[in-house]
């Protein structure tokens, strides 16, 4: 039996900053025993668990099942340790695998290496048992492994989610610095926009916020565009169940009422962009979508405003980029009276250009950027 099997523990890996929702999100899906770990969460699952946090989870980027524990002093003894697992309980020559690895404070100091090292144990494995062996696919595996090695402490796992799970399918078109889908959700839910009042993106580019506002409020699961997921390779993997959780997932989704949510920006590729990225789904038809700038925009009164303004990778000068956040607190102070407004930065230090007082700053890291989520109340 695999460490998962004995255990009923799982990782959940958690982007820096959305570690709460991450924790809530587990807890209502049916995770039990949730623990803090290095930036992620252990937790309890049983099988219908396991499928519908992949399957339903918005802030997770991916889920892993822990396949074997072991101390691990050198890349001879990860090899051969390695090489002694049920691969073909997990993988066959049919299937495509890749491996990632990550390597910390312990003798193996490098995290290619100590993937290749775990890449040739299970190659070389059905080389011995077969005279053949499986296909690497960097790209899109149809198995992920996943290899930790911390303290000298080796632990290797099976990616339950197979692509990471920010990855929706609905990006068909896209533009420059598009926003992650994860982070746009989580804009979504620290807003506690509920349905009650419009939301609008004014500055909308491929229209990121805007899907997963309407996935949100439509309860489509996160994960209702993707084809496949890694826990189907896992040597438990019940069908009859996987099927029971989709379906009753989606038993929950419902219709968009017209005019609730609403998206414009400046560009007319990003609108196009963002067009064929809503109509994924059939709720995308009743999301309003407009070619205009925010200086041709009159009035957003009472409403929820949420966007990622254009920041350093999308304006070309320093000069210009601090005049546009002077306009856009102007916009927002002068047109959108009675309105929240929740804005992404994901150069913090624009901020302060805005002009307006914040009621409160969150932080939250996407791709690199040190960024923060700042509400204004706009009387």
């Amino acid at each position: 039996m695999f460490s998962y099997q004995k255990s009923g523990r799982y990782f959940a890996q958690v982007a820096t900053g959305l570690e709460e929702l991450g924790r809530q999100e587990l807890q209502q899906l049916g995770a039990r025993e949730v623990k803090s770990g290095y930036r992620g969460f252990y937790f309890s699952a049983d099988r219908a668990t396991l499928y519908r946090i992949n399957y339903c989870g918005r802030i997770l980027s991916r889920v892993l099942a822990p396949l074997l524990r072991f101390d691990c002093h050198s890349d001879k003894y990860l090899y051969k340790t390695a090489a002694k697992i049920d691969w073909f309980a997990l993988l066959s020559l049919k299937e495509t695998f890749a491996v990632r690895a990550n390597v910390s404070h312990s003798n193996i100091k490098h995290s290619q290496f100590a993937a290749q090292r775990l890449k040739d144990a299970i190659v070389d494995r059905f080389r011995q048992e077969t005279g053949k062996r499986p296909s690497v696919d960097t790209r899109e595996p149809d198995v992920l492994f996943n290899l930790h090695i911390g303290n000298n402490r080796a632990t290797i796992y099976l990616d339950t989610s197979g692509a990471s799970l920010h990855r929706r399918g609905y990006r068909l078109e896209s533009v420059t610095a598009p926003m992650q889908e994860i982070v746009a959700s989580a804009i979504v839910q620290l807003s506690g926009w509920n349905g009650k009042r419009p939301l609008v993106d004014p500055m909308c580019g491929s229209g990121t916020i805007l899907c997963e506002a309407m996935m949100h409020y439509c309860r489509i699961p996160a994960g209702y565009l993707q084809k496949k997921f890694g826990f189907t390779a896992l040597p438990d993997f019940d069908a009859g169940t996987w099927a029971g959780v989709k379906a009753q997932a989606e038993r929950g989704i419902r219709d968009l009422p017209a005019g609730l949510i609403s998206g414009s920006d400046k560009s007319k590729a990003a609108i196009g962009a963002a067009r064929a990225n809503i109509n994924c789904f059939p709720q995308g038809g009743n999301i309003d979508l407009q070619v205009r700038s925010i200086n041709s925009i009159t009035s957003l009164e009472n409403r929820v405003i949420l966007s990622n303004p254009p920041y350093g990778l999308r304006l070309e000068t320093d000069e210009n980029i601090r005049d546009f956040m002077k306009q856009l607190g102007d916009f927002l102070k002068q047109r959108c009276r009675g309105s929240e407004a929740y804005l992404y930065f994901g150069n913090r230090d624009l901020v302060k250009s805005v002009g307006l007082k914040p009621s409160w700053k969150k932080v939250l890291l996407s791709g690199g950027l040190d960024g923060r989520l700042v509400k204004y109340s706009i009387y």
